[in-house]
Order: structure tokens, then sequence, then C-alpha cells
């Protein structure tokens, strides 16, 4: 659980994103955190203090004046010992009042109130004039100034009947916002590109030739490079997996595709990391309708070429201007240890990770081996985020040292 011991102070402003609220706050708590939830007079005439009572599990503070409190200090209290303070939603007369230092209830003296040190947090919710209107743009721009993290707004249809910016972000965003955020921002100012999932090599309109990868590494280590502080692009393959927040998507379906895609985006880039099990042959004389089976007849004649080596395509490039640092994968079914070696020996890259192919491919967990120049490291079996995450602070590290000798 990626939030556990943390102690979150939940805020609600005034706005129908309210309802958005009550499953964020069970998702914290699904998560390991305990809540504590402060709501403006506003927010109660959209949703019940019950019932955030019942999904935190404890008391809802209303009232800055609430004798409940032993020393009648709720806005001093509430945030000692807190790791955040989130408001979800923030409403545009909320973000007036923390760009001016307004306290005239509860929550707005709380956020005033903090400590230094605990980090003040809001989401953005209301009708997209008003988001869009220069006051608010001028007291977010203030927030920003101060230091306050701004998640969202996001664009669509809203209650109003309107569409475009405002929205409030969906509970599942705001929760990977909020882990994001305790991250250590390893990777803060890099551009990462990263492929990943399998490849499909057509053999007619209907039928083609795959390979069993889920695309759950590609897209964890995709979510972690973003949580690091980067700017990621996940140029993918055919996946059911929805993409990771604040992850720029390329959808691809051959290995041409793929390579395409990637070459037409590696300029710029600090890290490519090639997760995708791209196929090494497509079919040279796929059929423009789909085959049919002939009673008794003999089965089609499939004739392959090779598919270009994405990797070395990018390692090419990077031999010219040094970067981006490549990081290969190798999904091998046996000799990990030195077919790993000895593939990055070959790919010519400073980092490559190994796993054995089958045992995980469509898993939620997996053991990897890291390959460089100094010889090979084990990261024991995990959910295949926390590994993603564990590497990329290892590219991190490796990032820094290198800057440190140039």
């Amino acid at each position: 659980m990626d939030l556990q011991g943390k102690k979150i102070v939940l805020g609600l402003s005034g706005g129908v994103a309210c309802y958005k609220a009550a499953e964020l706050c069970r998702a914290l708590i699904k998560q390991g955190a305990s809540v504590q939830v402060v709501m403006t007079d506003a927010a109660t005439h959209f949703i019940g203090p019950v019932t955030l009572q019942a999904l935190s599990g404890n008391t809802v503070w209303l009232d800055q004046w609430d004798p409940r409190m032993p020393n009648n200090m709720a806005h001093i209290d509430l945030t000692r010992g807190a790791d955040a303070v989130l408001v979800a939603p923030c409403s545009a007369d909320f973000i007036r009042k923390l760009a001016h230092g307004v306290c005239d209830d509860l929550l707005s003296t709380l956020c005033l109130a903090r400590p230094a040190g605990v980090p003040l947090l809001v989401a953005p919710a209301m009708n997209v004039e008003m988001w869009q209107n220069p006051a608010t743009q001028r007291n977010v721009a203030t927030l920003r100034e101060d230091g306050i993290r701004i998640f969202g707004p996001a664009a669509g249809e809203q209650a109003c009947g309107e569409t475009g910016l405002g929205r409030m972000l969906e509970p599942e965003q705001l929760l990977e916002e909020l882990i994001a955020s305790f991250q250590h921002k390893i990777l803060a100012g890099k551009r990462v590109l990263i492929t990943a999932g399998p490849t499909f090599e057509a053999i007619d309109p209907v039928r083609g030739i795959t390979n069993l990868s889920s695309g759950k590494m590609g897209y964890a280590i995709a979510r972690a490079a973003r949580e690091a502080g980067a700017e990621v692009t996940l140029v993918s393959g055919p996946t059911a997996l929805s993409t990771p927040h604040g992850v720029r998507r390329i959808d691809v379906l051959s290995a041409q595709q793929m390579h395409d895609a990637v070459m037409a985006g590696v300029e710029g880039q600090h890290v490519f990391i090639a997760v995708a099990a791209v196929a090494d042959w497509r079919v040279a004389n796929a059929s423009d309708q789909k085959l049919k089976k002939q009673e008794g007849g003999a089965a089609p004649q499939l004739e392959f070429v090779q598919n270009a080596d994405i990797l070395a395509s990018v390692a090419a490039t990077t031999s010219l201007s040094g970067w981006p640092y490549c990081v290969g994968f190798a999904a091998e079914s046996e000799n990990l240890v030195e077919y790993g070696a000895a593939k990055r020996e070959r790919k010519g890259i400073p980092l490559l990770v190994g796993n054995i192919g089958h045992h995980t491919f469509g898993q939620d967990e997996n053991s990897i081996v890291l390959f460089d120049e100094h010889g090979h490291t084990v990261l024991p079996r995990a959910d295949k985020l926390t590994l993603a995450r564990q590497l990329v602070s290892e590219i991190g590290k490796r990032l820094e040292q290198r800057s440190l000798l140039t």
C-alpha cells in the first residue's frame, strides 16, 4: 500500500465534484492512509458529513469553533503530524482564499496555519468560464509561486452542461498524483521515452503473430518515471491497460510502426527504455485478404523478413550525441545471467534488465536482474510497480554519476 502510515487531511470546498471526494477518501484508506476530513459549509450542501465520517472512520470537522477539540484549536491541531493537506474539490472561491491568505472558516485557516513542511495540494473544480477567468488564473499563478501543487483540472463535460477545462480529476488520478507527490524526483526535468507491450505482425487482415507480453512492466515504468518528475512518452503495442496518469501515449501495432514512432520521437530525450517485446520477424508475404482454408489443401507458406532493431537504432544515435541513456530489456527462457550479460555487450548499452519471459508475461509480480559494466544485480521478486520504482531510482543514480563525470 503506497500510503501506508501517511496522515492525510482531506479538505472539501463547495462544488458538485464533492461526490468524487467520497470515492477519493475510500481510495486513500485502501492505500493505507489515515484520513481526516475537513469540510466548508458550502461543501455540506453537496455531500453530507456522515458519508465522509463513515468512509474515513474519523470525525468530520466543519467549524473552527468546534468545542470537541480539547484546546479549541482545530485549525492548529489537525495539521500537526499530517503528511499532506489535499483540498478536493477546490472551488474558485477557495483558490482566492488561499492566494490572499483569507482565514474565514476552519479549512482556510487550517491551510494557512499548517506547518511549513506539510505540502498543500489542491484539485480545482469549477465551470470552464470560471477557470479561464483572468482573476482565477492570477490566483492560480500565485498558488504555484507559493509552492502549492495544482492537480488538474481536466477537460470534458461539466455538470452545468458546458464543456471545457474545469472538471476535477477523477479519484484514481488524484490518488496517483498524491502518491507521486511523495516520490523522490530523481528524474526531474528529464524526458523519458519508453516502449511497452507486444507487437502484432499481420498474416492477413484478421490473423497475425504476436506474443504473451501484457505491457504491465512497461506501463509501471512509465508511471514510476512520471512519479520521479520526468516528462514521459509511452509508445505502446496493443494492450488492455489504461494509460498512466500524466503520461503521453502513442499506440502502434507492428514492430515497424513502433520503430518509426520511436525514431520520430527520440530526439531530445534523456532516457530511452526499451521494454516492449518486439517481434524479431514479420511476414513478408502477408495477404491483403483473409487466407481461406482449403479442404485437403496445403497450409499457406509464410515468408519472413527480419524487423529493424529498435534499441540498436536508438543506441546508434546515442553514439553521436551522448543522449539518450539507453536501457534495454531481455526476456529469456534460460541461462539469464549468461545471455543477459552477452546481450548488453552486443547491444552496446550501459544498462540491460533481464528476466525470465514465461515467469513475467501477464503477471503482476516479477524478479529482474540489472546488467551493467560492473556485473549484475538481482532485484528480488516484487510487484511490478515496486520494481519499476527501483529501476527508475537506479537509472536516476546513473544519470547523476554521468553528470558528475562530464
